[in-house]
This record gives structure tokens, C-alpha cells and sequence, in this order.
């Protein structure tokens, strides 16, 4: 399967585009749009650089990445308003293809296919993440992704805190068709992972998903329980999880950078998952993500099936918020 496509790409890929651009709807009509009014005359004044700025720091872009942008547009000495926009367009598609290349080892190709040569079976994907931010869902609809596939699939149901996520867990497996390791609510999350790592070995799994709790950034006791369900997984496969998948919240704003902050800090985090970008009115905290930690958005939750998790594309993505209201 493809990971990342082009536009030259299959119609797949199309289909993609046109759901990238209906999910960025709320933000472009909200937000973004505002960007197009800017380009319906000619002039380039102070208060075309004052009212972009304004629009990026409120689409959630952020201030450091917002005056960088605008320090690198005005560098370029654009002399018609066209141009502002087209060298706009250019520098948000360049921030987040600059960190395309994860630093884990799953998504830092262009396919999803498990590599046997390089990655030891099964390979292991820890998903972290805030109360509410998606992160039971993104899981179903990954493994979804890897069944459709052919891979065998194994999740870990490691949000002992909360018997609701247990059982969505479970309800995801039986949908999908991949297996599910559980123990009772309130049991070890680690003790979790450790059976799940162990069951998939001895099953011939090919891809173990493990879910975690809602850690909040202040809970320093829960960040030292991620961080020992990290040191089982290593223990367990010889080697660091293959990939750490933070799933930010669209609609969660600049709370979204701090959540990056501090799961990078203890987790190790080297992809994210964009979840619920339906329901964002404003879209902008991957470029902020992207620019102050280096992360590379790997999926787009745009809607409620199976099958509304798809690859990130930067150009679609950045296009789509560019497009004129009305489109």
C-alpha cells in the first residue's frame, strides 16, 4: 500500500485529496479563508503582512512559526500579491515535507508494508496521547489499514484505566478482524504489553499496536508508568518501540504543541496522527508541530468509518487550505 502520494498518483490517491479537502472545510471557512480575500488586489502594504500574520497565529499556526514564515516570504521580496501567495503556499508545504522522514522505522518510506528485512517481527507501534484525543480509534482504523493489507494484527488493550476503552478496543478487533489482549480494568498497562508482545510472537503477528492512557502533561506518575511500558516493550523485542504515535486532537489548538513537548520528552515521539480534523476549525498546529519538534504528520483522521484514516499529504493538505471559500 502506498503511504505517501502525489498527485500524479492513482485515483486512490485522488480520493484522498477530495476527502483531505472536505475535512479542511470548518478551517477554511472559519479561519483560512481569509487568506484567499487577501490576494483580491494588487498592493502589497503593511497591512497585507499585518493581517496574514494575524490569520496564521489565529489558524493555530503559532508566533515563532508564523514570524518565520513571514520573515521568509518578505525575504523573497514578492512584488505582486499572486506572488505572496504562491511563495505562502510553498514555504507550509516546505515545513512539512521537511520532516516527512520519520525518525522511526515503520512510515520513513513511502509504504505502509511491514519490511521483514529491516524490522524483526512483529514489529511495534506504542500510540500515546491525552484523554479524548482519539487515540482508541486511530488504533482500530490503523490496524484496519495493515488487515486490508494481509498483515496479521495484534493490539494491546494497555488503557487499564478505563473499562470503556477496554471494551471500544475489543468492539474495534471484532469489526476489523485483529486480535485484542486484555486484562481486567485497573491491571499493570506494561504487564499488558509484556502478554501482548508475547501472545504475538507466539502467534506469528506481523504488527502489535499498543494503546496506553490518557497521560495529562502534569501526572508525572503516569508519565514514569509510559516510561516503563517503553522499557518492557524494549526488553521484550530488543529494541526501542518501531514507532511512537502521538495522536493530537485538531480541534485541541496550541494545547496540541504542549502535548508534543512533553510526549516527545518522555515518550520518544516520531510520528503524529492529525485525529478529528472534520471537526477543527482551525488546522494550523501541524506546522507549529512540525516546525518546533520535527515531527512528521503521518495520518489524517477525517470522519467516522473504518477506513477515514489515510496518509498525510502535505500538498493536498496545504491546497486545501488554501482553496477558495466557496470551493
Amino acid at each position: 500500500m502506498r503511504f505517501r502520494r502525489s498527485r500524479e498518483d492513482s485515483q486512490i490517491g485522488q480520493s484522498d485529496d477530495r476527502k483531505i479537502q472536505q475535512a479542511t472545510k470548518k478551517t477554511r471557512l472559519s479561519i483560512f479563508g481569509r487568506v484567499t480575500e487577501l490576494f483580491s488586489t494588487d498592493a502589497i502594504n503593511d497591512d497585507l503582512w499585518e493581517e496574514l500574520e494575524e490569520i496564521l497565529i489565529s489558524a493555530d499556526v503559532g508566533v515563532k512559526t508564523s514570524f518565520k514564515i513571514l520573515d521568509g516570504l518578505k525575504a523573497q521580496r514578492p512584488k505582486t500579491r499572486l506572488e505572496v501567495k504562491e511563495a505562502l503556499r510553498n514555504s507550509l508545504i516546505e515545513i512539512l515535507v521537511s520532516v516527512e522522514d520519520s525518525t522511526g522505522k515503520l512510515w520513513s518510506t513511502d509504504d505502509l508494508n511491514l519490511d521483514v528485512e529491516t524490522i524483526k517481527s512483529p514489529a511495534v507501534v506504542l500510540v500515546v496521547g491525552v484523554n479524548g484525543s482519539g487515540k482508541t480509534t486511530v488504533i482500530g482504523r490503523l490496524a484496519s489499514l495493515y488487515v486490508e493489507e494481509g498483515y496479521r494484527v495484534m493490539a494491546a488493550a494497555g488503557d487499564t484505566y478505563r473499562a470503556a476503552a477496554i471494551d471500544q478496543l475489543q468492539a474495534w478487533g471484532e469489526k476489523v478482524g485483529f486480535d485484542v489482549i486484555a486484562q481486567q480494568p485497573g491491571a499493570d498497562p506494561a504487564a499488558v504489553a509484556f502478554d501482548a508482545i508475547n501472545a504475538g510472537k507466539a502467534r506469528l503477528h506481523d504488527l502489535i499496536i499498543i494503546d496506553t492512557a490518557g497521560r495529562l502533561q502534569n501526572k508525572s506518575s503516569l508519565m514514569e508508568e509510559l516510561a516503563k511500558i517503553k522499557r518492557v516493550i524494549t526488553r521484550q523485542i530488543d529494541r526501542e518501540p518501531d514507532e511512537v504515535l502521538l495522536v493530537v486532537d485538531s480541534t485541541t489548538g496550541q494545547n496540541g504543541l504542549a502535548q508534543a513537548e512533553i510526549f516527545t520528552k518522555e515518550a520518544g515521539v516520531t510520528s503524529i496522527a492529525l485525529s478529528k480534523l472534520d471537526g477543527a476549525g482551525r488546522g494550523g498546529i501541524v506546522f507549529a508541530i512540525a516546525q518546533e519538534y520535527g515531527l512528521p504528520v503521518k495520518f489524517v483522521g477525517i470522519g467516522e468509518h473504518a477506513s477515514d484514516l489515510i496518509p498525510f499529504v502535505p500538498e493536498a493538505f496545504v491546497d486545501a487550505l488554501l482553496l477558495d471559500r466557496e470551493d
